[in-house]
């Protein structure tokens, strides 16, 4: 017996087919797809076709349309698309759920429960989460993202003393765009500073990172990857060669150890990975702006 049970002839034609993937949303659709990636993950992705957003349906005309686009995927694919929707306006939400799909309600699914738990009528208003809606919150995003990246690659320490966080390693181990995830997702005011060769032949902190030891995290990356990452930028070049990247990365984990510095290994971690792990082992305790 094959896939669910079926024969044989069923399970080459399910095998044949990949289904269109939808992030439906009357806001920015970015919770949707988040939710709806993190679902799909604990399947097989070959009978995934791909995944498109479709952002703002907030008016009678567009969710027609959606409706319309969805329905034609499902002619085209010869199966039915699977549809995940964060849309709170129940009239809109109606007409795109007429689609021929499978239509997943991720706010209609928890609200409810919600409603009965709290005692209290939910607002239904759409695009809370990604909205400037909050003035405060949204600057504090703002304000950490301009020092994330004031505060990039070492160019100046002059705020290091605003810093919750400083990232230090070698070139090209993820440092920068942790950093402006951190402060995108968290409010976080990130700095980063990459390890000079003559730093690490040291083996001793920088001066200008003494004083602020409490505030550092290490990370670092396995030999072979971080060549394959340099040799994207500079092809051909020492700064790229086996033997540079390995001994950059033995000298600076070693001067992390000396220095009682925390690091983490980033080979196979997403961006979104290294910084859940910088904040627990640095236990921050950061609002998400997620």
């Amino acid at each position: 017996m094959g896939i669910s049970g079926w024969g044989v002839d069923e399970q080459q034609k399910i095998l044949s087919l990949r289904c269109s993937i939808f992030y439906v949303s009357d806001g920015t659709g970015i919770t949707a797809q988040t939710l709806g990636h993190s679902l799909l993950t604990q399947f097989d992705r070959q009978f995934i076709k791909g995944g498109r957003v479709l952002p703002f349906v907030d008016d009678v005309a567009k969710a027609v349309q959606t409706r319309t686009e969805i329905n034609r995927s499902a002619e085209h694919d010869g199966v039915r698309p699977i549809v995940f929707s964060t849309m709170v306006n129940e009239a809109l939400k109606a007409i795109v759920r007429e689609s021929n799909a499978l239509f997943l309600d991720l706010f209609g699914t928890f609200i409810g429960a919600l409603e009965a738990e709290l005692h209290q009528t939910a607002g239904r208003v759409r695009g809370l989460a990604h909205s400037a809606s909050d003035y405060d919150r949204y600057m504090s995003r703002i304000d950490a993202v301009d020092f994330a990246l004031q505060h990039d690659d070492g160019v100046t320490a002059d705020g290091y003393g605003r810093a919750d966080l400083i990232l230090l390693g070698v070139s090209r181990v993820g440092k920068t765009p942790t950093c402006l995830y951190l402060a995108m997702q968290h409010g976080l005011h990130a700095a980063n500073y990459p390890l000079s060769v003559e730093e690490i032949q040291a083996q001793r902190l920088p001066s200008v990172l003494r004083p602020h030891r409490r505030k550092l995290f290490g990370l670092t990356i396995q030999p072979e990857r971080l060549s394959q990452l340099r040799y994207i930028r500079k092809p051909g070049s020492v700064y790229a060669s086996a033997g540079q990247v390995r001994n950059e990365l033995t000298g600076a984990e070693s001067l992390m150890q000396v220095e009682s510095i925390p690091y983490l290994d980033t080979t196979v971690h997403s961006i979104e990975e290294i910084a859940a792990t910088v904040l627990q082992r640095c236990s921050l305790s950061i609002e998400s702006f997620s």
